[in-house]
C-alpha cells in the first residue's frame, strides 16, 4: 500500500486514499480508450504497451489492466462495484468541499452503468473495457 508519509491533519491521509482510487478508475478508463483506439486501428496492443513502456503514459494500470482488456481477462483483483462506491465518496467529498471533479464523475457513471446494466459488479475494474466496447456496438 506504500510507505508512511504525513499528509496533512487528521482526515488528510483518507483524502489521499481517495485520490488514490480516483487516479485508478480515471485512469482505467483512459487505458480502456486507447487500448480499444489501438486495437481498431490494427495496432497489436502488446506492441502498445511495449512501445509505451517507460515513457510519460506508462503506469501500472496500463502494463497490468491494458493486458487484461487485450486478453479479455477480467477475473476479479479489484471487482468494479467498488469503484463506485469509492468514486461515490470522492464526489461527496469534493461537493462538501464545492468542487465538481467531471472525469471523476463520468468514470462512476461509467461504472455504474457497467454493474447495473451490464452486470460487471464483481468483474475486474478493467471491465469498465467491456462497457466502452458496447458503447461501440462491438462484441
Amino acid at each position: 500500500m506504500g510507505r508512511p508519509v504525513h499528509v496533512g491533519p487528521s482526515g488528510a491521509g483518507q483524502l489521499c486514499k481517495l485520490a488514490n482510487q480516483t487516479i485508478v478508475a480515471v485512469t482505467i478508463a483512459a487505458v480502456a480508450e486507447a487500448t480499444l483506439l489501438a486495437e481498431k486501428g490494427g495496432a497489436d496492443p502488446a506492441a502498445l504497451r511495449a512501445a509505451l513502456k517507460g515513457g510519460f503514459a506508462d503506469s501500472v494500470i496500463l502494463q497490468q489492466h491494458g493486458e487484461r482488456m487485450s486478453e479479455g481477462n477480467f477475473v476479479p483483483g479489484g471487482p468494479s462495484k467498488f469503484q463506485v462506491k469509492d468514486l461515490d465518496n470522492t464526489l461527496g467529498e469534493a461537493e462538501s468541499l464545492g468542487l465538481q471533479l467531471p472525469a471523476a464523475q463520468a468514470v462512476r457513471d461509467r461504472f455504474a452503468y457497467f454493474i447495473d446494466e451490464m452486470g460487471g459488479g464483481d468483474l475486474d475494474h478493467a471491465g469498465l473495457y467491456l462497457e466502452l466496447k458496447k458503447r461501440n456496438n462491438l462484441t
